[in-house]
């Protein structure tokens, strides 16, 4: 089970690794609001694929059939929303980001943070084949062994959490060396790049229909 729970580590670790719309949500708010926000945003996207895990290591096939059923809803909404938080991003003030916020407002913004990738990450239900993949290489059999599929979830996600932790820490030391001319200009691509993956997002839905 140790030698698994590794391997399921890496496997999380590999999987939240490659920079998509996600990781560069993640560094622009960890610029523009710090280690923490960047971090939960993370978790949100390793909350998602431990999801999409526990569904393909537990046999939930009826899930499974379901979501799949749903790719055209489920990637319309993903790309609509991707759009919208592009041009919110691009949008966005740095000056009005480095207010100070009671604790109430930063706990507020933390879990608005996490549900939002989290959101962003659950539409994609073709991670749930991804999964299925690779509990196929593990040789753990749907619903089979209702321990080793636990075990490797919780490999995932700690090895996806442990991405986004060190993503989170190490864009944390350049923080200070952003001024607001330069978040300005962060907000900018980081709009263009995660409005790109939206757009792309639906045009190829359109494409494809």
């Amino acid at each position: 089970m140790i030698l698994l729970f590794l391997k399921s580590i890496l496997i999380g670790f590999s999987i939240a690794a490659p920079v998509g719309p996600i990781g560069v949500l993640c560094i622009r708010r960890t610029l523009a609001e710090g280690r923490p926000t960047g971090f939960v945003s993370g978790l949100g996207a390793a909350t998602a694929d431990a999801f999409y895990g526990a569904v393909a290591g537990f046999g939930l096939t009826l899930v499974s059939s379901f979501l799949l059923g749903q790719t055209f809803w489920l990637r319309l909404i993903g790309g609509a929303f991707l759009l919208y938080l592009g041009v919110r991003t691009f949008l966005t003030k740095p000056a009005a980001e480095a207010a100070t916020v009671s604790n109430s407002n930063s706990n507020s913004k933390l879990f608005t943070a996490y549900l939002s990738t989290f959101a962003l990450t659950i539409t994609n239900p073709a991670t749930i084949l991804s999964f299925v993949a690779v509990f196929g290489v593990l040789r753990i059999g749907l619903a089979a062994d209702y321990g080793a599929a636990g075990t490797m979830v919780a490999g995932v996600f700690a090895g996806s959490a442990l991405w986004w932790l060190s993503l989170s820490i190490g864009v944390g030391f350049f923080r200070s060396r952003f001024n607001a001319a330069a978040m300005a200009w962060v907000n900018r691509l980081s709009g263009v790049i995660i409005g790109g993956f939206g757009l792309a997002a639906l045009v190829s839905l359109i494409l494809s229909a």
